[in-house]
């Protein structure tokens, strides 16, 4: 591929969460792995159809890019190590001991931690702390947050695509250049999150029971290996809400009813991983004025949603107020 200080990532289309988390993901990998490239983001307003920009500090060819990202990732996958927990149902003494012990150790392990739980944030019952929004497994179907979480970062390539003559090997780098620059086609029998609003298929219009542990799914690889790393960027922190402590998720809100919400913004300048977690953090964005001067012109808006067993985010609404 041509070399460029600027690449359009068409694979990430702004309205999808596990986009958003893949491009978060993306930006840490490159961070790890060319922190000489200052890798920032931008948003392609005024070039239709929108997406996300990547920005370097010199000109680098894609497949620098993707290669980059797969050095950064076999880096930053050995630290997604949670000790044999398969769900993220911990007594808050336990949550404190494990935050206490990653608290010295690398910032990146800090960080995912401090994305999973706070140890001051408790579950209605008293009973257990509450865990990242974000986790939408517990064992429903046999699927298990913590598990996926180890293991698909680590996981440098998906299975053969196709069977008899048609299959096919994919090696990393393509699995990768593919969630980045191509519209996404989710050919991948491979674990997933649930965080790709694709996935919210309704039992109703299905031939068999989504909750079968039986039913495989197919997803984009290289977007949830991603979107793995990129979930240590979106910390949880205990809030006073009606008088009880509750978790609260970067960019992250709640709905009159209490369903979870996830916000990002979209903005024009390049910015790095710093810049868009200060937006996300940011108290005022709702406020035109505040947007203009920060460069936002609008927020996306995706809501965790039920449906039988299972959860799901929805595509995420495009938000002006």
């Amino acid at each position: 591929m041509t070399e460029h200080a600027t690449h359009r990532l068409d694979g990430l289309e702004p309205d999808n969460l596990l986009a958003f988390m893949a491009l978060l993901g993306l930006l840490r990998t490159l961070e790890k792995a060319r922190p000489d490239w200052h890798p920032r983001a931008s948003w392609t307003v005024d070039e239709p159809p929108l997406r996300p920009r990547l920005h370097a500090a010199e000109e680098v060819a894609g497949d620098a890019i993707v290669e980059a990202a797969a050095e950064g990732l076999a880096a930053l996958a050995r630290h997604h190590d949670f000790g044999g927990l398969s769900d993220l149902r911990l007594l808050p003494d336990e949550a404190a001991r494990r935050l206490r012990d990653v608290a010295g150790s690398d910032r990146y392990t800090a960080d995912l931690w401090a994305a999973l739980v706070s140890d001051a944030a408790i579950t209605r019952d008293g009973k257990k702390v509450e865990p990242t929004p974000l986790c939408l497994m517990f064992g429903q179907g046999r699927q298990h947050f913590l598990p996926r979480l180890a293991s698909v970062p680590q996981q440098t390539r998906p299975p053969n695509r196709g069977s008899g003559r048609r299959k096919s090997e994919i090696s990393e780098t393509e699995c990768l250049r593919e969630a980045l620059f191509a519209p996404w086609k989710r050919p991948d029998a491979t674990h997933s999150f649930r965080w790709d609003p694709h996935e919210d298929v309704r039992h109703a219009l299905r031939a068999r029971d989504p909750t079968d542990s039986k039913t495989k799914e197919t997803t984009q690889h290289g977007a949830n290996r991603l979107a793995a790393v990129g979930l240590s960027v979106l910390t949880v922190v205990p809030e006073q809400r009606f008088g009880k402590v509750r978790l609260a998720l970067l960019g992250g809100g709640r709905e009159p009813g209490g369903a979870h919400t996830l916000h990002w913004p979209i903005w024009r300048e390049p910015i790095g991983l710093a810049g868009i977690r200060a937006l996300l953090g940011h108290p005022h964005l709702d406020r035109p004025g505040t947007r203009a001067a920060l460069g936002v012109v609008e927020r996306r808006r995706a809501r965790r949603i039920s449906s039988g067993k299972l959860m799901n985010f929805t595509r995420a609404e495009a938000r002006f107020e």
